[in-house]
């Protein structure tokens, strides 16, 4: 069976990562897993981008699947509740706030460049190796350090998730995922 290009969007959110790591001003390619599917939703008004081009779902799909890394058990119903990922979504987004707020003061000079990245909005890990000052102001760095915590974040995650359930259980509660749904539902009219 002929395979599509967008099958092989799991190479791109893993070089994603990858990149970060070494350069953390490739975090701001991060803004199109954010943006596009927003996009697909409100013109489109599907959650195609969830169904078929995320790259961070093809890849757990791939690891916990065709690598056998997942143990494949039904995710907790509390996981799958309204409740549940409308509060994933509300907490994503009030820590998301959160860096927008540090990148703002950076960019104010009222703060200065932190070279860490947040992992799980708790622990701040020193990322110095992948930043050495450019012709940009200190708050695109500051940005870019915060979105690669979420990015990452998220990845852990879905990782946890999906070793401990089925792959693509991360997509359950995802917030983008939350967020389309809830775009394509008042879009089309739906309760």
């Amino acid at each position: 069976m002929k395979k599509h290009w967008y099958e092989y969007l799991w190479i791109a959110s893993l070089l994603y990562l990858i990149l970060g790591f070494f350069n953390i001003l490739f975090a701001w390619l991060g803004l199109l897993c954010f943006f596009i599917p927003l996009l697909m939703a409100v013109f489109g008004g599907t959650k195609g981008y969830c169904n078929r081009y995320c790259g961070r779902g093809q890849l757990f799909a791939l690891m916990g699947g065709r690598f056998g890394l997942s143990r494949k058990k039904d995710i907790p119903k509390w996981m799958k509740s309204k409740w549940f990922r409308y509060g994933f979504l509300i907490f994503f987004f009030a820590m998301f706030f959160q860096m927008l707020w540090n990148t703002y003061l950076v960019f104010a000079g009222a703060g200065g460049l932190r070279q860490a990245v947040t992992l799980l909005w708790t622990f701040k890990v020193p990322w110095h190796w992948a930043y050495h000052g450019t012709l940009f102001s200190p708050g695109v760095a500051q940005f870019a350090f915060g979105f690669y915590g979420v990015m990452l974040t998220s990845t852990v995650l879905g990782f946890v998730t999906m070793l401990l359930f089925k792959p693509r259980s991360w997509c359950v509660y995802c917030p983008m995922g939350t967020m389309t749904q809830l775009i394509c539902k008042g879009r089309n009219g739906k309760r």
